[in-house]
């Protein structure tokens, strides 16, 4: 038994994994809960992960699950031949399963009546695509109970399913909201060097250059504030308003600190080892990779610091990045040790690098905050498309339905 990790941090409940339970213990009473609150899953995919390491794995674990009464799978970036390659590949899944070809003509025009009310997402990415999701499951009204991951996780199996779905499945919990949260290392490696070099030194510099905010404090508290993995209670769902940038995973903390009482959120420890794509740090293009990452990051929390009254210029910015640096320059050496102790590989050169490059990216997430503060890729909330537009959602489920009969 795992007991040195007990740690709660009086913010957020954490739920630890001390006894290794059986999965098959877990998934009896995961069917048993389904019964009240029926289970669905939401899968962001990218056309390119079908033919990946991961997903073909992801997929051969989940068929096995049997507590899931939907999958949601969002496709991006297929043409017509790949959406009918998709769809024999998903075909396998002997759970009810539909598509979302957000790239398809059906989805398309729905996607320009919201543009012309100016309530469509403003770029692609995971953030739309989940988005969709999203209205597609309010449209069906069958589930109260719904889990998210990426679909390239190399080091998936079902327990991480079952584990992440648990705390909002559970009727005898209240909670509406619950984050993932595990070690990043694998190949004898320390990774997730954006949550260990970018967020959490920013905010602890925040807390310095701006003072105590309980804002602060919250994302602070979550082990693992990046993952990708979380799930929800259905109510969630109308009034979350998400980015569409790499900002999302924050973004989803905010509106939950926004929406929700803390004894209402959690985190849990979903597994012992994971590992996924790995995105180049993209020193040269601040468009790409990391850097692109580090800016979204940097404008949604100031983006929403600044909603609570902050107010920042680039004075203070300067100062942030000056904070920032020092405490991540010290979080380098701590990881450093960290690594030598349990035998793993750091690349002091490459974590120093990575965090030069963040430090000159507050710079930028700064200025562009600055030159346009009412900016914001949040989507507009489920809850205001269908006051705008009521027939909406019972359209995008035909279109949906349309799509996967072709």
């Amino acid at each position: 038994m795992k007991i040195s990790d007990f740690y709660q941090n009086g913010i957020v409940a954490t739920l630890h994994n001390f006894s290794k339970r059986p999965y098959n213990e877990l998934e009896k009473e995961l069917i048993n809960y389904s019964k009240f609150r029926p289970i669905t899953l939401i899968l962001p995919s990218l056309f390119t992960e079908i033919e990946g390491k991961a997903l073909p794995k992801i997929i051969d674990e989940i068929s096995k699950v049997k507590f899931l009464q939907n999958i949601v799978i969002g496709l991006d970036k297929a043409n017509q031949k790949e959406f009918k390659i998709a769809r024999n590949f998903f075909s396998r899944l002997p759970q009810r399963h539909e598509i979302l070809w957000n790239d398809g003509p059906n989805l398309k025009k729905l996607n320009k009546q919201l543009a012309e009310q100016n309530l469509a997402p403003q770029e692609m990415g995971k953030g739309r695509n989940v988005w969709y999701c999203m209205g597609y499951i309010l449209s069906l009204g069958d589930t109260e109970a719904i889990a998210l991951h990426d679909c390239d996780i190399l080091t998936y199996n079902k327990n991480l399913l079952a584990r992440l779905v648990y705390p909002v499945a559970n009727p005898r919990f209240n909670f509406d909201f619950c984050k993932g949260y595990y070690p990043r290392v694998s190949d004898n490696k320390v990774r997730g060097r954006v949550a260990r070099l970018l967020v959490t030194p920013l905010l602890r510099a925040l807390e310095k250059t701006i003072g105590f905010k309980e804002y602060i404090s919250f994302i602070d508290s979550f082990r693992y504030p990046l993952a990708g993995e979380f799930s929800f209670r259905r109510r969630v769902l109308k009034d979350i308003r998400i980015p569409f940038d790499w900002g999302l995973e924050i973004g989803v903390l905010s509106e939950m600190y926004r929406n929700y009482a803390g004894n209402r959120l959690c985190q849990v420890d979903i597994a012992d080892n994971y590992d996924h794509k790995h995105q180049d740090i993209s020193l040269r293009d601040m468009s790409k990779g990391l850097s692109k990452m580090s800016i979204d990051i940097i404008k949604a929390v100031i983006r929403k610091l600044a909603s609570q009254g902050e107010t920042f210029s680039m004075s203070i910015f300067r100062s942030l990045k000056a904070t920032y640096y020092r405490e991540a320059l010290d979080f380098v050496q701590i990881y450093k040790k960290d690594a030598i102790m349990n035998d793993y590989e750091i690349d002091v050169h490459e974590e120093e690098t990575a965090v030069e490059l963040f430090a000159q990216n507050i710079m930028h997430a700064g200025k562009i905050f600055l030159d346009s503060p009412m900016e914001s890729p949040n989507i507009p909330t489920w809850s205001r498309v269908d006051t705008a537009i009521p027939s909406f959602l019972n359209n995008l489920k035909k279109a949906v339905k349309e799509d996967n009969e072709l």
